[in-house]
């Protein structure tokens, strides 16, 4: 792991909430309105330094920079040119909320769920996004960046290292994801999946989900805790 400094909300975590469940969430395209630029900022980079493999910019969706630089960009010079052109067209992007995903946050924190937050996403961008909505941050008791796990998704230690340093066991989580990573990552990681539909099909998901949604206004705290129940 290459970093252990685990960032925590200064919110008191309430493990005591009926039942003792949280609620872990993906960033891009479950929280955040990202996935269509980051699609169109990949098939551009893949234009420029061509990988030869098909339907690239879906294929890598819920991986982490590291995992993606170190396996389509082997050459240690196009891999740093690539890491400079993603940051380059990322810097051009506006944040905001996906549809119902506030709201969600919002009555989750009302209700003291726990909520954890893990992305594949690092360091710089985060800033970058806490920047475009400064007052996401606050919704979280955890954040897990891809800059603190080993393994990219589908590797469920990203929603276990959540899970433990929410203080919950895994089976008492709900993962929620758009990725076929993503919701593969959470299946492994022994928690409820909630698979939001829209970078992909709800028939891709649902194998691996335990529900499927077209978006997070289509669900509510009665339908999580539905789950873990």
């Amino acid at each position: 792991m290459k970093d252990t400094n685990i960032e925590l909300n200064n919110t008191a975590i309430d493990i005591n909430n009926a039942g003792g469940w949280g609620v872990l969430f993906d960033l891009d395209g479950v929280l955040v309105d990202s996935e269509s630029e980051y699609t169109k900022i990949w098939n551009r980079i893949d234009e420029e330094y061509p990988t030869g493999v098909k339907d690239f910019a879906r294929k890598i969706k819920g991986t982490t920079l590291d995992s993606i630089l170190s396996t389509y960009f082997p050459d240690p010079e196009i891999r740093r040119n690539v890491e400079k052109r993603l940051y380059e067209l990322e810097a051009e992007m506006v944040y905001d909320y996906c549809q119902g995903a506030k709201e969600l946050l919002d009555a989750l924190r009302t209700n003291r769920i726990p909520i954890a937050l893990f992305t594949s996403s690092n360091d710089l961008k985060m800033a970058h996004l806490y920047k475009d909505i400064p007052g996401i941050r606050n919704y979280f008791d955890v954040v897990i960046t891809g800059d603190m796990v080993s393994h990219s998704k589908p590797d469920p230690e990203g929603y276990l290292l959540a899970a433990k340093e929410l203080g919950l066991d895994p089976t008492k989580c709900i993962v929620v994801e758009d990725s076929l990573q993503g919701v593969k990552a959470g299946e492994a990681a022994g928690c409820k999946v909630v698979g939001v539909a829209g970078t992909l099909n709800a028939e891709v998901l649902s194998p691996h989900s335990n529900i499927v949604v077209n978006s997070l206004a289509n669900i509510g705290i009665s339908d999580l805790e539905g789950l873990v129940k």
